[in-house]
C-alpha cells in the first residue's frame, strides 16, 4: 500500500494495490470498489491467460474515485524489458480502457475538465458511486430473494433434477431438434407466462448478438445455466437485457412500460396494463431525478438492493423481538412416547368436549331405548313366533322415533339464533348443528334399514310360516286369521312403511354433496335431479313423511293401547316447534318487505344490494339473512351473510352470482322490468311483485346465528375470508370501527357531531349518535387483524370504501388489514418483482395501493399461516384469540391444526371457529 502523498488534504488519499483475482474470487462476486464487472475487466487483461499482475492506483474523494495509473509490478514479466514494454504498453492503454469501461471513473488527466462537468451528471455520478460503496454481500444475497426466475432453492441437486425434466420437454416440443421461441416458456417451466419466458428468450439472445427463432439443445442448456444462476449480478443482468430491448446499456420510459406490461400481463392484471405508462413513469421519477430520460444497470441494483427498505413501511403487523417470542413458547413436542399420546389426547379432549358429551349423550339415549324394547319383547308371546327379528326391529324403531324428533331440532334457526345469546353457548357446540342434523341422517338411514330389513327378510317370513301352534299365542292380534305376506305389505302400517322409505330414499341421496354440488352429471332431463334446487324441493317431501310416520305409528300391529302408541309423543313437541318456526319466518318477512336504495354490479360477478332497514329489525355483526325474490320464486330463500354494521341505517349484502337463482337476480335488478323469469321455476310478472320505483320486490327473513357474531367474546381476532368468503367480516370491522367512534365520541364532551364518520353514503350518524344516551358497556375487543385472501384483483372493489375508512378512521391501530391476491406470482419471483416495486413506491409517495386501490397493501400468492400465527402469538401474550374463517373447506383444516398448535405452545389461546359458502 502506498502512503499518502504530503499534497493530499484530509479529504484525499492515494493508494496502489495489486490485484490478483482467482477464480472463485471472480465467480463468488467478493471483490472492493469497482462494481460488478471491474474484477471480471481486469482479470481479461491476462494475455492467454498468464499470471500477470498489475498495479491499479486509486485517488479516493468524497464523491468520486479518480483513476491515476495502471502499471505492471516488479514481478509482472521477469523475462525481459522487451517483453516487460509489451505488456508496459498494454497497462498504459488499460487506462483509457478503463476509464471507458467505467465511465465513473476519473483519470487525472481529466481532473481540470471535470470542473466544468454538468452539475446533472455529476450529481448521478455522486449516487452511483454511493450505491456502489453501500453494497454489501449481505443486501446482495437478500436481493437475490427477490429475484427469481426459476424457484426458490437451486442447489446442486436441484439444479440436475430441473434440468432432467427440462431436457425431456425439449425432446416433445423440438421439431428437427430445434425448439422454437413460443415453445421455450413450456420448456422451462413457464407455462402460464409464455409471453415472459420468450421476453427472457429475447434478452438471452441479444447476448449473443443473433436475432435466434429457435435454439438447439446445446443453446437451450446455456439459456438454463443462464437464467438458474445463484449469481444476484447474472440475475440483474438478465433482468436489465429483458427491459434493454435495444442493447444500448440504457433503459427508457417506453422500455420500463413494455416490461410493466410484460409482468401484468403474465400475472393476469389487465387493468394494471392500462396504467404501465403511469408506473413508468413513477419509476423514473424515482431513479432518474435528473431528468435523463434513462436509467442504467446500477440504478435498477439499487432499486433491489433496497428492496426491504421500500417494502417495510407497509407491513403492518409487526415483528417481536426474539427474546419477547421466545417468552412466550414453551416446549411442545415431548420427547417421551407416552407424554407425546397423553398430549395428542388431551388436545382431542379440550378441542371436542362440548361435541364429545352430546355424542355421548345421545349415542347412550339410542343404545338405553334399543336395549329396553328389545327386552321388553322378549318377554311378549310373539317372541316365540318372530324371536328377535321382532325385537331388533322393534328397538330399532324406537331409535328411529327419537332421531326424527332430534333431526328437527338443528334447523329450527330462530331456536338456536336465541340460544347462541345464552349460556348454553358454553356447553352446546352450535356451530356444529348442520353436522349434528347430517350425522343423525345417517342414524336414520341405518335404523331404517335395520327395521325395514328385519321386518321385510325376517320377521314377516317367519310369521307367515310359523305353525298354527305358535301362531295361536298371537291370533289375537291378527283378528284371529293367519295373514300372508301379500297381507302384510298391502295393510296400512306395510304401505306407509314402504311409503316412506321411498321418500327418505329420494330426498337422502338427493341431499348427498355430490347431488348437492352438481358433481354428478347427468343428461337432461335427468340433470334437474342434481343441484341446490334438486335438494331444497326434495327436503320437503320430508314433511309427507311425518304425516306418514304419524300414521304408521297409529295402525302399528302388536300394539292397541294409545300410550303404547308413542311415535306422536315423540315427534310432537319437535315438530310443532318447527311449525312454529317456519310460520314465524313466513310472517316475518311479509312484515320484513324492504325497499331498494341501490343496485351495483361489481367485478368478479358480484352483486351489491344495500336495502331499507326495516323497523324493529336487530342484529349481530356475523349474522346472516335470508333473501326471497317473488319475481323470481314464491317458495326459495337463500342466506346471505350482512355486510353492513349493526349502527347502520341500511342493510346491504353482496351476493356472488354463481347460481342460477342468484344470476336471474341480477338480471331481474339490472335488466329491463318488462322481462320474466327465465331460470324455470315460476315465471311470475304481476304488478304486486314491483314496488313503486319498478324494481322487483325483496322479502327478507332472519337474521339468524352464525360463527363470528360471538367475535366480542375475544381479546384479539383473527378474521379469514377467503374470496366472497370476507362478508362476515366486513360487518365486524364496521362495527369494530363504529364502536371505537362511539367511545371516542363519549370521552368527548364537545364536537359530538361528525357527520364525516359514515362508513359510506347510505351511513347516518343519527343511529351512532343514538347510542350515547345510555352507558355502553365497553368491548372486550381490543385488536383485529383481518386477511383476505383472493383469486381476482377486481374483489377488492366490493369493500374499496370499508378499507379506505378503516385505514383513515383507525388512529389508534386497532385494526390490522391484508389482502393477498393469489393470482399474482408469489413476492421475489421475477415475474413480479417489478411490479412490487412499483407498488411500494406508490404507496410511499400516495399512499395507495396499485391493485386494490385503497390505502391497504396487497400482498402476493398466499399467506405464510404459520408465521401469520406466530406473530399473532408473539404480539399478544396471555390473550384469547378469535379465530373466524368463512371461505371453501380446503383452509379449515390447516387454520384448525395451527389454532391447536399454537395454543399449546405459546400463552395464547387460539379459539376456531368456521363457516362454509
Amino acid at each position: 500500500m502506498r502512503t499518502p502523498s504530503s499534497g493530499s488534504s484530509s479529504k484525499k488519499s492515494n493508494y496502489s494495490r495489486t490485484y490478483d483475482f482467482p477464480e472463485e474470487l471472480v465467480d463468488s462476486g467478493d471483490y472492493a470498489v469497482g462494481g460488478a464487472m471491474l474484477p471480471i475487466f481486469l482479470n481479461d487483461l491476462r494475455p492467454n491467460h498468464r499470471q500477470d499482475l498489475v498495479e491499479v492506483t486509486l485517488e479516493l474523494e468524497d464523491d468520486s474515485i479518480v483513476l491515476c495509473s495502471v502499471t505492471p509490478t516488479a514481478t509482472a514479466n521477469p523475462a525481459g524489458d522487451e517483453a516487460a514494454t509489451g505488456f508496459l504498453g498494454r497497462s498504459l492503454s488499460a487506462t483509457s480502457k478503463l476509464c471507458r469501461k467505467f465511465s465513473w471513473l476519473r483519470s487525472t488527466s481529466s481532473r481540470a475538465s471535470s470542473e466544468a462537468e454538468d452539475p446533472t451528471i455529476s450529481a448521478r455520478d455522486a449516487r452511483k458511486i454511493t450505491a456502489k460503496l453501500q453494497r454489501t454481500r449481505s443486501s446482495a444475497q437478500q436481493a437475490l430473494k427477490g429475484l427469481r426466475f426459476i424457484r426458490k432453492t437451486t442447489g446442486a441437486s436441484d439444479a440436475d433434477e430441473l434440468w432432467k425434466k427440462v431436457e425431456s420437454r425439449f425432446k416433445s416440443l423440438a421439431k428437427d431438434g430445434l425448439l422454437s421461441r413460443e415453445d421455450f416458456g413450456e420448456c422451462i417451466g413457464m407455462v402460464d407466462s409464455k409471453e415472459f419466458a420468450v421476453g427472457i428468450f429475447d434478452a438471452l439472445a441479444r447476448r449473443r448478438r443473433q436475432k435466434m427463432g429457435r435454439i438447439t439443445k446445446e443453446e437451450l442448456r446455456d439459456f438454463w445455466l443462464q437464467i438458474s444462476d445463484q449469481s444476484f449480478d447474472a440475475r440483474l443482468q438478465i433482468f436489465f437485457d429483458m427491459a434493454d430491448s435495444n442493447a444500448d446499456g440504457r433503459i427508457t420510459r417506453k422500455e420500463v412500460q413494455e416490461l410493466i406490461m410484460l409482468s401484468a400481463s403474465a400475472n393476469k392484471l389487465s387493468k394494471l396494463k392500462e396504467q404501465a405508462a403511469e408506473y413508468a413513469s413513477l419509476i423514473m421519477e424515482e431513479l432518474d431525478p435528473e431528468n435523463l430520460g434513462y436509467i442504467e444497470l446500477w440504478q435498477l441494483e439499487t432499486l433491489l438492493l433496497q428492496r426491504d427498505t421500500y417494502m417495510n413501511y407497509s407491513r403492518e403487523l409487526s415483528t417481536a423481538s426474539t427474546v419477547a417470542w421466545s417468552q412466550n413458547v414453551s416446549p411442545f413436542r415431548p420427547k417421551n412416547v407416552m407424554r407425546r399420546v397423553s398430549f395428542t389426547v388431551r388436545c382431542v379432549l379440550i378441542e371436542n368436549w362440548q361435541r364429545t358429551w352430546i355424542i355421548l349423550l345421545w349415542v347412550m339415549a339410542m343404545g338405553g331405548l334399543f336395549a329396553w324394547k328389545l327386552n321388553q319383547y322378549r318377554n311378549r308371546a310373539a317372541f316365540q313366533v318372530m324371536g328377535y327379528c321382532l325385537a331388533a326391529a322393534k328397538g330399532a324403531a324406537e331409535t328411529l322415533k327419537l332421531n326424527m324428533a332430534l333431526i328437527l331440532l338443528p334447523v329450527c334457526r330462530n331456536m338456536l339464533t336465541w340460544l347462541r345469546s345464552t349460556r348454553a353457548r358454553l356447553f352446546i357446540p352450535f356451530d356444529d348443528n348442520i353436522n349434528f342434523h347430517k350425522i343423525i341422517a345417517c342414524a336414520i338411514a341405518i335404523g331404517v334399514l335395520v327395521h325395514a330389513g328385519t321386518h321385510l327378510a325376517c320377521d314377516f317370513p317367519r310369521l307367515v310360516n310359523s305353525s298354527q301352534e305358535k301362531f295361536d299365542l298371537i291370533s289375537s292380534d291378527f283378528n284371529h286369521k293367519k295373514p300372508t305376506y301379500r297381507d302384510l305389505l298391502g295393510g296400512v302400517d306395510g304401505v306407509t312403511g314402504i311409503s316412506m322409505v321411498i321418500l327418505m330414499a329420494i330426498s337422502f341421496t338427493l341431499a348427498t354433496r355430490r347431488f348437492r354440488k352438481n358433481v354428478v352429471r347427468l343428461s337432461a332431463p335427468f340433470n334437474r335431479l342434481t343441484g341446490f334446487n334438486a335438494f331444497w324441493y326434495s327436503h320437503h317431501l320430508l314433511g309427507v313423511v311425518y304425516i306418514l310416520l304419524l300414521i304408521h305409528g297409529t295402525f302399528v300391529f302388536l300394539v292397541h293401547q294409545w300410550y303404547e302408541k308413542t311415535t306422536w309423543m315423540y315427534i310432537s313437541v319437535p315438530f310443532l316447534l318447527y311449525v312454529a318456526e317456519r310460520s314465524l319466518r313466513t310472517c316475518r318477512s311479509e312484515h320484513y318487505s324492504v325497499k331498494i336504495l341501490k343496485v351495483s354490479v361489481l367485478p368478479g360477478a358480484v352483486l351489491s344490494l344495500i336495502m331499507s332497514k326495516p323497523n324493529g329489525f336487530k342484529y349481530k355483526s356475523g349474522q346472516y339473512i335470508f333473501l326471497q325474490c317473488p319475481a323470481i320464486s314464491s317458495f326459495e330463500w337463500h342466506p346471505f351473510t350482512i355486510t353492513s354494521a349493526p349502527g347502520d341505517d341500511h342493510l346491504s349484502v353482496h351476493i356472488r352470482t354463481v347460481g342460477d337463482w342468484t344470476q336471474e337476480l341480477k338480471r331481474v335488478f339490472t335488466e329491463s322490468n318488462n322481462s320474466r323469469s327465465v331460470i324455470g321455476r315460476a315465471k311470475f310478472n304481476q304488478l304486486g311483485h314491483i314496488d313503486q320505483r319498478g324494481l322487483p320486490r325483496l322479502l327478507v327473513d332472519g337474521p339468524y346465528g352464525a360463527p363470528a357474531q360471538d367475535y366480542l367474546n375475544y381479546d384479539v381476532l383473527l378474521l379469514v375470508g377467503l374470496g366472497i368468503g370476507a362478508t362476515p367480516f366486513i360487518s365486524i370491522l364496521r362495527d369494530l370501527l363504529n364502536n371505537t367512534r362511539t367511545e371516542e365520541q363519549t370521552d368527548s364532551t364537545t364536537d359530538i357531531s361528525r357527520s364525516e364518520d359514515s362508513l359510506n353514503s347510505f351511513t347516518s350518524s343519527n343511529s351512532t349518535l343514538g347510542t350515547l344516551g345510555g352507558k355502553k358497556k365497553s368491548q372486550r375487543t381490543t385488536s383485529a387483524h383481518f386477511y383476505w385472501v383472493t383469486r381476482e384483483h377486481g374483489s377488492f372493489d366490493w369493500f374499496k370504501g370499508v378499507m379506505n375508512e378503516v385505514a383513515e378512521m383507525d388512529l389508534k391501530g386497532q385494526i390490522e388489514m391484508h389482502n393477498y391476491l393469489t393470482s399474482v406470482y408469489e413476492e421475489g419471483d421475477a415475474r413480479s418483482t417489478l411490479l412490487t416495486m412499483v407498488q411500494a413506491i406508490k404507496h410511499a409517495k400516495h399512499g395507495v395501493d396499485i391493485l386494490s386501490g385503497t390505502r391497504v397493501r396487497t400482498h402476493f400468492a398466499r399467506p405464510n399461516w404459520k408465521e401469520v400465527f406466530t406473530k399473532i402469538a408473539s404480539k399478544h401474550p396471555n390473550a384469547t384469540v378469535g379465530v373466524f374463517y368463512c371461505g371453501m373447506p380446503v383452509l379449515a383444516k390447516d387454520l384448525k391444526k395451527l389454532s391447536q398448535e399454537l395454543t399449546h405452545k405459546t400463552s395464547t389461546r387460539f379459539e376456531f371457529h368456521k363457516e362454509y359458502f
